[in-house]
């Protein structure tokens, strides 16, 4: 069995990681993790998350509690995933993160990490988000040039990062297909008079409102037709289905920066 731990336990995204890892193949919880003095240490994370006692207390150590696991999963923010991966290539362990909103000096040393200890790093781990990911790679290959192409992103009011990873990746996905560089392309931001769209910019737009899980479109727009690849989440769950899978995957893998494509292998 592998052994998971859940860093974040208490939370939303925590409760569904801790339900999923209970529920797949050849995964066991053998701990949780929230922040120091958070009202929820010392809870029995099971009952916390309704799927039973487990007999594994919700910790503030994380260090203690991956001495006893396989696997981290971490769903926080990059700030606190790099702490987190910093003690776990300490250990030699694991991690499978979610997090999203890495500068690209965060991302480096994500990748640092990663030569020491195996890492799977998905801005999303939704299986039908990844499938996108392939799909649109597919279209801009077909219509190359003569689309403009135009990303539109809805989520929750409390999402702290924008735009979102996802969408960030879309844009990627896009624009390395076309030879573009990512960065110098998006364009997050039009208001006034702001000149006429070039034909190398991908439009990045976020909307951000009330209990929305997750939408993303992404749009490619030519002269009389418009094709449009979405997807839509409607729970959290299958995030935390996504992330309970990789960590089946990464069960024998080297050190490496691996993605949710490789988990799939749809690379």
């Amino acid at each position: 069995m592998m052994k998971v731990a859940v860093v974040g336990a208490a939370g939303r995204m925590g409760l569904r990681l801790i339900q999923a890892v209970v529920e797949a193949e050849g995964l066991e919880l053998s701990g949780a993790i929230e922040r120091p003095g958070h009202e929820q240490v010392g809870t029995d994370a099971g009952l916390l998350a309704g799927v039973g006692e487990l007999g594994v207390k919700i910790s503030d150590d994380l260090a203690t509690t991956m001495s006893g696991a396989d696997v981290l999963i971490d769903f926080t923010f990059p700030d606190v995933t790099l702490n987190n991966l910093a003690v776990c290539a300490e250990l030699g362990k694991m991690v499978v993160s979610g997090s999203t909103g890495f500068s690209p000096e965060q991302r480096a040393e994500a990748e640092a990490f990663a030569r020491r200890i195996p890492v799977v790093l998905a801005p999303n781990m939704s299986v039908g988000v990844n499938a996108c990911f392939k799909l649109l790679k597919e279209a801009a290959k077909i219509l190359g040039d003569d689309f403009d192409v135009e990303v539109v992103e809805l989520h929750h009011n409390k999402k702290k990062d924008s735009p979102s990873g996802t969408a960030v990746r879309m844009g990627e996905v896009v624009a390395e297909t076309l030879g573009r560089d990512y960065n110098q392309v998006a364009n997050y931001h039009r208001e006034g008079m702001c000149g006429e769209r070039t034909k190398q910019e991908i439009g990045m737009q976020t909307v951000r409102g009330g209990d929305i899980v997750g939408e993303h479109t992404v749009y490619f727009i030519g002269m009389g037709e418009r094709i449009e690849i979405s997807h839509r989440a409607m729970s959290r769950d299958m995030f935390a289905r996504g992330a309970a899978r990789a960590c089946q995957w990464i069960a024998d893998k080297g050190p490496g920066l691996y993605d949710m494509q490789d988990v799939l292998n749809l690379k």
